[in-house]
């Protein structure tokens, strides 16, 4: 017999609306049914007109997708079930917003293989479902007019940005890619992974060295004298760097003017530093450390006729150390998710996003430049790990979101650009060239002569006081830091 939504009522039951209609719709439901004490389903919403008023399994289709949130006031629903696995990202997204703006719980089923509905729970979100866009595309035919045939060398090649940039160079059919990194295990990894998909085509040479280590990376460049250098390798993470301000300045100081010197050295054409938008008015150590590599870029640029540049870009979600995989886990733990400020936003973009448009960037003949690679608007902090939750198949009543609160050098909101440094538009689809800001060479160079004569707390103000940020230093330096 027919269900009839108008008629039903329950004081136990959950009240259920499927979006969707075709298999795992209707797979849903058949699970659904076999737990009436927990959920009655009260109907479908689906947009292909031929299914319109339709019962599918006794449940009726009452209407369009249009209509979500008239249909869960009109029916008093429970839970909304997304069941469209093959749906837009962007779509899908619009869909979870509506549902929190009526204030209904909502699930997301993203493969028919998963549905089990007594726990409806997803590991297979990808990046560009929370984003809700498509992944920007590249000029395939300019990478490969520049890659081709090249030796390509890429620091940091075993991170989560460095490794992918090595798999998208592969792609373009370099004659050697050398993968540098400190890390014996991850360059092992990658080199196995290139070897395995390239390694009839691409000669693939791993290096082990530390950028910090000036003769060991002269040694390199020399043997192997790359034509392109992406400069990944970094210290990151914002915590860790402002217990240990020393080892920030060795990795991504030290090491950016060990490798830029290098590469000037042995004719390298062009040098990306990967750079980061936290070094924009850095408010912290991490932040400041990579405007010093960018100054230490720029000041080398200016004695080369080569493209020694910069790319700036924000969070990428899924890199080691991002918040993707920390939600995650503690989603998987069952909660809570923390979040450090309910307003805190940033920019993000994928790993593949990230890397590809680092190497276009590379491929542009503009000079010495900064470039910004556009990510578009920014996003809250507190809306990604509410649509992460969702979309691994709990509720925000299930798995629960605290605030932490602002962590030491933490911003609320990230910037791409000072306001003096960005030109409008944009030189090739998604990236910007900016206008380096003015700095003085012999504060550069004298603020490396110091670095190792000096107390923490005076490296710290140096740091700042380079930067141009104004920061109590009292308060920046750990409680209980070591002095060098």
């Amino acid at each position: 017999m027919a269900t009839n939504p108008e008629k039903i009522c329950t004081n136990v039951s959950k009240k259920v609306l499927i979006i969707g209609a075709g298999v795992a719709g209707i797979i849903v439901a058949k699970k659904l049914s076999e737990q009436p004490e927990k959920f009655i389903t009260i109907g479908f919403l689906d947009d292909d007109l031929s299914k319109e008023k339709l019962h599918i399994i006794d449940i009726p289709v009452i209407g369009n997708i249009r209509n979500l949130e008239t249909d869960i006031k009109k029916y008093n629903i429970d839970l909304v079930v997304l069941a469209i696995p093959s749906l837009e990202a962007e779509k899908k997204l619009a869909i979870i917003e509506q549902c929190k703006m009526v204030a209904v719980n909502i699930r997301v089923v993203t493969g028919v293989e998963d549905i089990t509905f007594e726990r409806i729970t997803q590991t297979n979100v990808t990046m560009e479902d929370l984003l809700g866009r498509a992944p920007i595309k590249l000029s395939e035919k300019q990478l490969t007019s520049q890659i081709k045939g090249t030796t390509i060398m890429v620091t940091g090649a075993g991170g989560s940005i460095g490794s992918e940039i090595c798999r998208q160079i592969c792609i373009h059919q370099p004659k050697q890619l050398v993968i540098l990194g400190h890390g014996e295990n991850s360059i092992y990894q990658i080199h196995m992974e290139l070897l395995k998909r390239f390694g009839q085509s691409v000669v693939i040479s791993p290096i082990i060295a530390d950028i910090q280590d000036e003769t060991r990376i002269d040694e390199v460049m020399k043997k192997y004298r790359p034509t392109n250098v992406y400069h990944a390798a970094a210290h990151k993470h914002v915590p860790l760097m402002e217990l240990n301000p020393v080892e920030a300045v060795k990795n991504n100081v030290i090491g950016t003017k060990n490798m830029v010197i290098a590469a000037a050295k042995y004719n390298v054409e062009n040098f990306i530093l990967v750079s980061s938008d936290k070094a924009v008015n850095p408010q912290n150590i991490m932040g400041a450390t990579k405007r010093i590599a960018e100054m230490t870029v720029q000041m080398i640029a200016a004695e080369t006729d080569k493209n020694f540049s910069v790319v700036r870009f924000g969070n990428v979600l899924g890199s080691r150390g991002s918040v993707i995989p920390l939600f995650k886990e503690q989603i998987k733990q069952g909660g809570p998710v923390t979040v450090t400020h309910p307003d805190m936003t940033r920019y993000f973009m994928t790993i593949p996003e990230a890397a590809g448009l680092v190497i276009q960037a590379g491929s542009l003949e503009n000079g010495s430049k900064i470039y910004v690679l556009d990510m578009g608007e920014p996003i809250k902090i507190t809306t990604l790990a509410e649509n992460l939750i969702t979309m691994s198949g709990y509720t925000l009543q299930e798995i629960n979101i605290e605030f932490t609160g602002i962590r030491q050098g933490d911003k609320l909101h990230e910037e791409l650009m000072d306001d003096d440094e960005m030109y409008p538009e944009q030189i090739i689809p998604k990236i910007h060239i900016g206008k380096p800001k003015l700095f003085s060479d012999d504060e550069v160079i004298r603020f490396m002569q110091e670095f190792p004569t000096i107390s923490e707390k005076q490296l710290i103000q140096n740091i700042y006081e380079l930067v141009g940020t104004k920061k109590d230093v009292e308060c920046a330096t750990v409680k209980g830091a070591v002095s060098k």
